[in-house]
């Protein structure tokens, strides 16, 4: 059984960007004790990605690392477009999901719409950001 964040500012979207960059907020990153590294999953049948911490070392690992300067703000990065193209995950457009835990696995559930990001944090879309 999945179940939601237990608290509000866990409950904060974790974006999977265009071209299969996942987003991973830093309260979702202490949830799971901050890790080096996940291990992506997928359910093809639930259509429910997964996020598990993992040894760095691992070779099924994938490295976060800080989108900033400011290592210790900001959401943390992790390139994932070669596990959606495996699994023919569709990041046409970049969307936002609420995750859920279970069993020591961030779950985003594909089944669920997620909100489209239409707009870099100026306001701007992000077409026309990508212009200028």
């Amino acid at each position: 059984m999945r179940h939601r964040l237990p608290h509000r500012r866990f409950r904060v979207p974790n974006p999977i960007q265009k071209k299969g960059i996942f987003s991973l907020n830093r309260a979702a990153a202490a949830l799971m004790d901050n890790p080096q590294a996940v291990e992506l999953l997928f359910d093809k049948e639930e259509q429910i990605i997964g996020l598990r911490p993992i040894d760095e070392a691992s070779p099924h690992a994938y490295p976060l690392r800080p989108q900033s300067a400011h290592k210790e703000t900001g959401p943390l990065l992790l390139g994932g477009t070669l596990f959606v193209q495996h699994y023919n995950i569709d990041t046409a457009i970049s969307r936002r999901w609420v995750p859920t835990w279970q069993d020591g696995i961030l779950c985003i559930d594909l089944k669920q719409p997620g909100t489209e990001v239409s707009s870099n944090r100026s306001g701007h879309s992000a077409k026309s950001a990508a212009a200028t």
